[in-house]
């Protein structure tokens, strides 16, 4: 352990002299959770063996992550939104043919994110009880609904308990993987209405004065967290331009998961890099503004530590060897 902290009382530095083979699942390849994975990797390696191997592999940061750690195919993958993650715990939802009561979290890498849906203003619907009135044929952008993508799931989930029908309503769902191409299906004119989270890209600043945001409605909030876990979130005043104050559903922060039968110095080490390297990472974003940022700085290694699943005993570790303010 270093003298610098040695006197500010910091957990003590990992350093494994055995060398490690790991595999790692990010996203796509070019977001945020492959850079969370590269930072771990880098500074892990540092702390292992000279013959350390660490690869990350291509994923798409929801439940295909979430079951490849579960079956044991890597040993940390990361998955968003955090609270999706718990249903795998105990079988409900896209998890109840297969689940996992082995998934621990080694930490928590925070994104304030939120799950939206907006209509164009030319349709004058401002309200889910005017949407299900009126019943407009809406050509909606979101994700693909396949068990896979949280995206798509949430939004399936939303407007379902909303009563929204779009296909039924003579409408058309527009369905990608990533948030860029809903986004430039608003922007360009092909789509009147979206589904999607990543609320702090640029370009729902320059879509959001054409758009009406729903809240979503009690009931439907209240279901979906007795049912699934997921919770509810506001949404700032002005966040969107000229937008008001609204609730609608959380869709924040990854989740780094590993499963119990994780060597313990090897938990600690991963915790340890995202508690106490987390300059690095922060380093990458500080050009943007916190609440416009996809990783939300400056992290707090206490609130890092607070997963909605249980922590693995090395990770806990870690947590619990910080210094209390």
């Amino acid at each position: 352990m270093s003298p610098s902290l040695a006197s500010r009382g910091r957990p003590t530095e990992p350093k494994l002299d055995r060398s490690l083979t790991l595999h790692l699942r990010g996203d796509w390849g070019s977001a945020n959770l492959h850079r969370v994975c590269g930072w771990i990797a880098q500074e892990l390696t540092d702390r292992c063996g000279p013959h350390t191997r660490i690869a990350t592999w291509n994923s798409r940061g929801f439940s295909d992550a979430v079951r490849a750690v579960g079956r044991g195919e890597v040993q940390v993958a990361l998955a968003t939104p955090t609270a999706f993650v718990t249903s795998a715990l105990d079988g409900r939802g896209v998890y109840a043919d297969e689940f996992y009561p082995d998934l621990r979290a080694l930490g928590v890498v925070p994104q304030r994110d939120r799950l939206v849906v907006a209509v164009h203003k030319d349709l004058g619907i401002t309200t889910f009880a005017e949407l299900r009135e009126h019943k407009p044929a809406l050509r909606l952008a979101t994700s693909v609904h396949d068990g896979v993508n949280h995206v798509g799931l949430a939004a399936h989930e939303v407007l379902t308990r909303s009563g929204v029908d779009v296909t039924g309503w003579g409408g058309e769902l527009l369905e990608d993987e990533r948030p860029f191409e809903s986004l430039d299906h608003v922007k360009k004119g092909r789509a009147n209405a979206i589904v999607h989270e990543a609320v702090m890209l640029p370009a729902w600043q320059e879509i959001g004065p054409y758009l009406n945001f729903l809240e979503v409605e009690p009931d439907v909030l209240d279901g979906l967290h007795d049912d699934y876990g997921w919770p509810a979130a506001v949404v700032d005043e002005d966040y969107f331009p000229g937008c008001a104050r609204f609730t609608t559903l959380d869709f924040s922060d990854f989740l780094v998961l590993t499963r119990a039968d994780l060597a313990d110095d090897v938990a600690y080490a991963i915790a340890w890099v995202l508690g106490e390297t987390r300059h690095i990472l922060e380093g990458q974003y500080r050009h943007l503004a916190p609440e416009r940022s996809p990783v939300t700085y400056p992290l707090d290694p206490v609130t890092m530590g607070k997963a909605p699943i249980p922590l693995h005993p090395g990770a806990a570790r870690y947590y619990d060897a910080l210094p209390v303010s």
